[in-house]
């Protein structure tokens, strides 16, 4: 079975693209990518950065985002599973303590060395607690329970995640502003052929002129975005990044590469229909 390196990385070649082309259009760094392609995860980001740039990779390579998100939490990899390891060792801890006190017998039959050498007037836990987790204090010193700093980085490990959870989703709304805010677009009639230009993933900036030099659409594209133009002449498409449009024909989509070579082209001529 492969790996979701050898998957991201076959799925990768066999679009025809590089790393660096893969980078441009996904807007994720290439080492973090060649990384991912080599089934190394760390990459020193929160959580929440490393499992949306995977998912962001893996729909921009064609392959289905949630199985392998899926497949990554099956490795052992993410929060999810550094919490029950957490947690595996806590219950271990909690039963080693259980088996120390049940061989030390009656504890209150036989004082311990440790009771024995505390200071006189030494304040202690109250003997109603467990004798395996008994500790003298010092007089004027603080007595805190491990059990609430345990709760307390909780709960401040969860004020983290929520922060960074505000900030990537305000990052979110500012980026998918509608792109007809600034665009040009020159809408069919009814019954008008058309072709729509497509957006693979985020692109700046997309144009479409006709024969006579008419321009029928210029601006961004978000992800998925389709925008349908007149298709009465031959249409010239150009964009810097071909990889991240594809133009729709007849409901079949179709990728700006040269048929002969299969490179990808800035510049693209969609012939007059017949």
């Amino acid at each position: 079975m492969q790996t979701i390196g050898e998957r991201l990385e076959e799925a990768r070649k066999r679009k025809g693209i590089s790393i660096r082309e893969a980078a441009e259009a996904t807007k994720i760094r290439g080492d973090y990518l060649h990384k991912y392609e080599n089934n190394q995860f760390d990459i020193k980001l929160p959580e929440i950065y490393v499992r949306g740039f995977l998912r962001t990779y893996a729909i921009y390579l064609k392959l289905p985002g949630e199985k392998i998100i899926n497949d990554y939490h099956a490795l052992g990899l993410g929060d999810a599973a550094r919490n029950n390891r957490s947690l595996n060792r806590e219950v271990y801890g909690r039963m080693d303590i259980s088996v120390a006190t049940a061989k030390a017998g009656n504890v209150a039959e036989a004082p311990s060395s440790a009771a024995a050498a505390v200071t006189p007037g030494a304040d202690v836990v109250p003997a109603d607690k467990n004798p395996a987790t008994f500790r003298p204090r010092a007089p004027g010193g603080l007595n805190i329970d491990p059990a609430l700093l345990l709760k307390g980085a909780a709960l401040a490990g969860g004020a983290i995640v929520l922060v960074l959870l505000l900030i990537w989703g305000i990052g979110k709304l500012t980026s998918d502003k509608p792109a007809a805010d600034n665009a040009t677009w020159v809408k069919p009639q009814p019954g008008e052929r058309t072709i729509g230009l497509v957006g693979v993933t985020a692109v700046e900036l997309v144009s479409a002129t006709d024969a006579s030099g008419v321009v029928l659409f210029s601006g961004p594209l978000k992800a998925g975005e389709i925008r349908p133009i007149p298709r009465n002449s031959t249409i010239v498409v150009q964009t810097e990044t071909p990889q991240a449009v594809m133009i729709e024909v007849g409901g079949r989509q179709y990728q700006l590469t040269d048929p002969r070579t299969g490179q990808f082209l800035k510049r693209s001529t969609i012939q007059a229909p017949q």
